[in-house]
């Protein structure tokens, strides 16, 4: 016996299907196959439904009462209910708010900015702050902050993660923020996941945030230094998530201050991240990456791709999709040794066992038209969250040179990331949502998954709805696509591939509309509303470039587009009105005559930009204004102003034409969702339904599986079961089986896969924070020396010279024991070795008979002057000590030393310390002699030591972070031994860190005192180190 729901009666005609003789049918099990036509449901049928909707009725109304418990007992619903103290002020407001003409309105920015240097915080004038934002997008945007809106900007101004569902506006959210901690002049990022947002958004809210007299910067790719510096220096700058780190990690690896672009010393001060969840989780898992130079290894790669074609699966590496790791068998290890003519895969001389590894790891786990597309030459990260191109972001450990291999690309080159959490606060809806989430359909084999999602379509596409189906892959939406075409089905994809992606915008403004399908790789992040409809403004723009961009430009590019009907050829064509007809002709016509006055047409990309100012300037001026600039006689042609009007004039017909449609669409049931697989991640799956039923609309979604997805395989999914269960019931291998018990095991399924990727984020993180607070000392200490002056150059270049001293020092003496037990002559050796041909001779006579005399006769003295110190019968160091900065400089030094705390204290501790202070002073003060000699001014001087300075601390970084990364993969095998791999990694990441700062201050200081003497070995020191 069959079960009906409401649901499943409402979207698709009852099922029909015929039982195995001899089976028994389960009624805990719902199965559906949607048929090809309609057929009536029988009485039986109709009884059956009508006691469901009654049982389904009651249900309805428990649930209700329970999630309304369920909000009211839960701290966000308290939380939320605060916050709207803030919105009845910010309401209170908006009546003086109002009545501001716009240069009173504007002249807020300055008052604001006034009273916070006069000592009121941000918390003082937020709400007014919100109320002059809401009233400038009401002139600007024509749109007005809903109250669950200013309580996602306080959200984020706060602090705190603003959780809003699909259409609720975000966009618009973040200019409350932005303009509030704007108001410090310290600047403020609102950072995105792409160029494409990005830049609408600083042309689009930044309209809001110039009109209060505010700068908007804006940071693209491909963008020149000075450019980024500017843009980085205004009020409020837009970017994207890869631009904005790479910005940073370039700034870390600047050689000179005219190099940094971003705000130092404090580069961030407030930020807002659209869409945290996919870039700080998802994306987070790549990260990104600064190429060295030529690798010496690169040549392996493809030698090992060659290699791993020749493998076998299961009988020379096994492999394990969960993890995506790949092990080697015997037979395989035997294998790969005689093709490659080594003894030993592992020898640290010759190794190539990651090389095949990672060989394996790309031809098993990295598909091409999946995980990435080639292009130009290139392999390109394709997005699985977002569907786009990441053309900036590499795989690290070598996968991505593995890949190139394969592909017989060029081999490129090499590596870095972080995480971290924040309170997340769920904003209301502003209208309640009318979705229908249907129940998971899941098939036993791929084929059968395919065919209900193309029945399922064509049924959507007979009754006129618009349908979004979500795949997972580039070839995934291929392969739908071909199936559509194949029943004459007309659609357009949004996938990775540039002749898809050049026209995003277009796609995803018409996926609202009547009979329109749309095929997606993933819609997470694609940043513009589907509106039932249609989106008048992006059809008014459409009809404008349709007109004009012929006569503006001399090269209006063919779309690209694959054989078979697109969804455009299907949607009703807006008509345009007489008035509209007629001002598209005068302006195509003034464009004509622009061209032909000027002697020129322009270029496409030009072309475009004239026709989306002169929309901007529609926004901004009225069209009585704008049609007193067309009357205006000048010598110049109005061909903005005429380009305005014709679109303020289509507009409003595209309006009528979107606003009609809309009414027929929910009349339908509005949009439907199909998502053709589910993610490891249940939120992901969760952004693709919200595409449905925003801001109170009508829709529907549905998820469809078959037990051959990747995620099954990945988790070691139990699938017989299903399959068996399938056998049992019919013939047919293309039943899909719906009801609670699968969706409870899927869910677990993905409860589990977010259980194990929160496990690896959680790992990364607590490691991550060990080399975080390396990377910060490190990092500061560079900025430090790039933007100080030179007094703090040279004061760097002193410290080092004592510690290095110290350190000489401090490895050959005990505190406890008299000095006659130290090894004097290994420290004359040593800090004669260092200093090179510095010294001042005087030092050459110093021995070890004498230098412990001196010593015996200091132990015991009660005080000591500092300035004018140095060992009694030695000689004295060069006089170099001149002048207030450098005795501050002595004093500093002395403290450093009495205080250092890396040697115990003894009875002779004071011996030793004064030891420290005379060989570190001769050392200085024979380098600030040697300096003086050399002639040089005093500008180039600090050149070299600032340049020497930052050289050499970036190599042996570079070569700490390579150690932390083995060290990082070795600590693991602790485990075995009941170590915590955590807690090794820090006591042995400590220690690496120490030593890399002591070498870096070592060579800084032989490469200094040897560059005076002998340029070419100090040049020579430098490049081996590099």
């Amino acid at each position: 016996m069959t079960t009906a729901t409401p649901s499943s009666v409402s979207l698709l005609p009852q099922p029909q299907f015929r039982l195995r003789p001899g089976t028994t049918p389960l009624c805990t099990k719902t199965i559906f196959f949607p048929p090809f036509r309609l057929s009536p449901p029988s009485l039986l049928t109709s009884r059956r439904f009508t006691r469901v909707c009654k049982a389904s009725s009651l249900k309805e109304k428990v649930g209700g009462i329970m999630k309304t418990w369920n909000e009211l007992s839960s701290l966000n619903h308290w939380v939320v209910k605060d916050y709207y103290r803030l919105v009845n002020s910010v309401k209170a407001l908006e009546p003086y708010i109002e009545n501001l003409s716009d240069e009173q309105l504007k002249a807020k920015t300055v008052e604001f900015r006034q009273r916070l240097k006069e000592g009121a915080t941000l918390a003082d004038i937020q709400a007014e702050a919100f109320a002059v934002v809401r009233e400038a997008a009401k002139r600007k945007l024509g749109m007005r902050h809903f109250d669950v809106q200013i309580i996602g900007g306080a959200v984020l101004h706060d602090g705190s993660i603003a959780e809003m569902k699909t259409g609720e506006g975000k966009t618009l959210v973040s200019t409350l923020a932005a303009y509030l901690n704007a108001l410090s002049g310290e600047g403020v990022h609102v950072v995105t996941v792409n160029d494409y947002l990005a830049q609408r958004d600083a042309e689009w809210m930044g309209r809001v945030h110039r009109f209060l007299g505010l700068s908007v910067g804006l940071i693209q790719r491909d963008m020149k230094t000075q450019d980024r510096r500017s843009n980085y220096r205004c009020d409020i700058t837009y970017t994207n998530n890869t631009e904005l780190g790479f910005d940073y990690l370039r700034d870390n690896l600047a050689g000179s201050k005219d190099q940094l672009v971003m705000r130092w010393p404090k580069p961030f001060h407030f930020g807002i991240v659209d869409e945290v969840d996919s870039v700080l989780i998802d994306e987070g898992r790549n990260p990104l990456l600064i190429s060295g130079e030529a690798n010496k290894d690169a040549a392996r790669f493809p030698v090992a791709s060659r290699i791993a074609e020749l493998l076998v699966r299961g009988l020379h590496y096994n492999v394990d999709l969960k993890d995506k790791s790949v092990e080697l068998t015997e037979d395989g290890i035997l294998l790969a040794e005689i093709a490659l003519e080594t003894n030993d895969l592992w020898d640290e001389n010759d190794p190539w066992a990651r090389f095949v590894l990672n060989a394996l790891r790309a031809k098993e786990f990295y598909r091409r038209d999946v995980q990435y597309i080639v292009r130009n030459g290139k392999a390109l990260i394709v997005n699985e969250l977002t569907g786009r191109v990441e053309e900036k972001t590499r795989w690290s450990d070598g996968i991505h040179q593995a890949v190139e291999a394969k592909e017989g690309l060029k081999i490129k080159e090499k590596e870095f990331l972080k995480i971290f959490h924040m309170p997340v606060i769920e904003i209301p809806t502003n209208m309640p949502s009318f979705r229908e989430d249907l129940p998971l359909m899941a098939f036993a084999t791929a084929r059968g998954k395919w065919k209900y999602v193309c029945a399922e379509i064509e049924y959507m596409f007979e009754l006129g709805r618009p349908v979004l189906v979500g795949t997972t892959s580039v070839e995934n939406s291929e392969h739908l696509s071909a199936m559509l075409r194949e029943i004459k089905i007309p659609h357009n994809i949004l996938n990775a591939r540039p002749k898809y992606a050049a026209r995003e915008a277009e796609i995803v403004a018409q996926a609202g509309r009547k009979y329109a399908i749309t095929l997606s790789t993933n819609m997470a992040g694609r940043g513009t509303d589907i509106i039932l409809g249609g989106n008048p403004k992006m059809l008014a723009k459409e009809i404008l470039e349709d007109n004009l961009l012929s006569t503006l430009a001399h090269n209006v590019p063919d779309v690209e587009i694959d054989s078979g009907q697109t969804s455009g050829e299907v949607l009703s064509k807006v008509k345009v009105g007489p008035s509209s007809s007629g001002l598209l002709t005068k302006a195509a016509l003034m464009s004509k005559y622009v061209c032909k006055s000027e002697g020129k047409r322009w270029n496409y990309d030009e072309a475009r930009k004239i026709v989306a100012e002169s929309i901007e300037m529609s926004q901004s001026m009225g069209s009585m204004e704008l049609q007193k600039l067309v009357d205006e006689e000048t010598e110049m042609y109005p061909l903005g102003p005429c380009i305005a009007l014709a679109y303020l004039s289509v507009l409003k017909d595209c309006e009528s034409h979107c606003l009609n449609e809309g009414f027929e669409v929910k009349r339908l049931g509005g949009l439907h969702v199909i998502g053709t697989s589910l993610h490891e991640s249940r939120r992901i799956d969760n952004q693709l339904r919200g595409r449905a039923g925003r801001q109170g609309d009508p829709g529907s979604t549905r998820f469809v599986v078959s037990m051959q997805d990747e995620i099954f395989q990945k988790f070691n999914f139990d699938t017989e079961w299903a399959i068996n269960l399938i056998s049992r019931l019919t013939d047919d291998e293309d039943v899909p089986i719906v009801g609670h018990s699968i969706m409870k095991q899927l869910s677990n399924l993905q409860i589990s896969a977010e259980k194990y990727f929160f496990r690896i984020r959680k790992n990364l993180i607590e490691f991550d924070e060990v080399l975080e607070v390396q990377r910060k000392h490190v990092y500061d200490l560079r900025q430090l020396i790039l933007s100080g002056d030179s007094e703090s150059c040279s004061q760097h270049i002193f410290q080092y010279m004592q510690a290095v001293a110290s350190e000489i020092i401090f490895k050959n003496v005990d505190p406890t024991k008299h000095p006659s037990s130290w090894k004097l002559r290994r420290i004359l050796k040593e800090f004669i070795e260092i200093s090179g041909e510095v010294l001042n001779d005087s030092f050459a006579g110093i021995t070890e008979e004498n230098m412990l005399h001196s010593l015996t006769q200091v132990h015991g003295l009660s005080s000591v002057d500092i300035d004018e110190f140095h060992l009694p019968t030695l000689p004295k160091p060069p006089n170099s000590f001149r002048g207030i900065h450098m005795k501050s400089s002595t004093l500093k030094r002395w403290l450093t030393i009495c205080s250092d705390d890396s040697i115990k204290d003894g009875k002779f501790r004071s011996s030793v310390n004064l030891l420290c202070k005379y060989l570190g002073d001769f050392l200085i003060a024979s380098y600030l002699d040697v300096v003086q000699d050399s002639g040089y001014n005093s500008v180039y001087v600090k050149e070299i030591e600032r340049a020497v300075l930052v050289k050499t601390l970036d190599s042996f970084w570079r070569d700490h972070l390579v150690n932390m990364n083995k060290l990082n993969s070795a600590v693991n095998l602790r485990s075995f031994g009941h170590r915590n791999p955590l807690e090794e990694y820090k006591i042995d990441g400590c220690r690496f860190f120490i030593s890399m700062l002591n070498a870096t201050r070592r060579v800084t200081v032989e490469s200094l005192l040897r560059y005076w003497s002998s340029p070419m070995e100090s040049e020579e020191l430098l490049l081996q180190k590099n």
